[in-house]
């Protein structure tokens, strides 16, 4: 898929059959970078307002106004459920948005990073440098691998694992599958939590069921959260999150004051409140058993 059908008049719009009927459009001002890799069609636009903006295969993957609600959510809701998060392992988003918020974090002693696509870092790296200055991190190691076997040779290593995925078509797809869900838990260390993407109540509810289901099927503790993000289509998406251990919908341990000076969007306040779901979509997970 390219993205040429989807720009008129200067407008970019995402139209996508996995949401039929609706669209996300933005004023673009000029195309930066258009390529397609071994995996996805990449594109990287300037826009009108929301500064620039990360396109694969049609899809928005992030705007420079709002993409710290998404990575800060990403990051900071499972970093700060665990007690002790020393290990931590991100699977995808190329961009480096989540690696920029777990380097905020003192604790945290080692980072995997293991991403499918290479070309998507080196055009952040190139495009969007205050995204991609994730990857400065000494503590990070770059995989360039496929996600689901790299996950698959890990057993017992991470307190962690955050998977930024993109949605379930073209490489993402095999990261919603139930083997790489089981593959995730089988890499945690006891006590250990994830967090995945877990698209959309209002465009994806068979989605969030399934996805749901799986986890509650693996582990003890698990919910599902919510975060605002203005430029995805619905405007919100979601968070699958499984826990051996700790609790989910609360912060584990005091916010340091120098870590919520540095962020825009999570708070403890907001950690809690994104656990608490509309009635529809609570409906939707308690009627499946959820």
């Amino acid at each position: 898929m390219t993205n040429s059908g989807n720009i008129h008049k200067g407008w970019f719009s995402e139209i996508c059959p996995m949401w039929e009927g609706i669209a996300v459009s933005l004023k673009v001002e000029k195309l930066l970078y258009s390529k397609k890799s071994r995996f996805q069609q990449i594109d990287l636009y300037q826009t009108r307002s929301h500064g620039r903006m990360l396109v694969l295969d049609g899809i928005i993957q992030l705007t420079e106004q709002d993409e710290f609600s998404y990575h800060e959510m990403m990051a900071h809701l499972p970093l700060l459920s665990h007690p002790n998060p020393e290990n931590v392992l991100v699977v995808g988003g190329g961009d480096g948005g989540v690696l920029r918020e777990i380097n905020r974090h003192d604790d945290v002693r080692f980072i995997d990073f293991c991403e499918i696509d290479e070309e998507v870092i080196n055009v952040s790296k190139q495009f969007l440098p205050s995204i991609a200055c994730g990857f400065n991190d000494s503590r990070v190691t770059v995989h360039i691998r496929d996600g689901a076997t790299f996950v698959r040779e890990c057993s017992g290593c991470y307190d962690v694992i955050i998977v930024d995925s993109s949605d379930p078509v073209g490489p993402g797809e095999i990261l919603f599958k139930s083997q790489f869900y089981r593959d995730l838990k089988h890499a945690l260390k006891p006590g250990g939590l994830i967090a995945t993407q877990g698209e959309n109540f209002f465009l994806h509810p068979d989605w969030v069921e399934k996805l749901m289901g799986v986890t509650r099927s693996l582990f003890p503790i698990y919910a599902y959260a919510n975060i605002i993000v203005p430029t995805y289509t619905g405007g919100h998406i979601g968070i699958c999150m499984g826990s051996l251990g700790p609790k989910l919908t609360a912060p584990a341990r005091p916010v340091p004051q120098m870590l919520q000076s540095q962020l825009k969007y999570y708070s403890p306040e907001v950690h809690r409140a994104a656990f608490v779901l509309p009635y529809f979509a609570e409906k939707i997970l308690k009627d499946k058993g959820v």
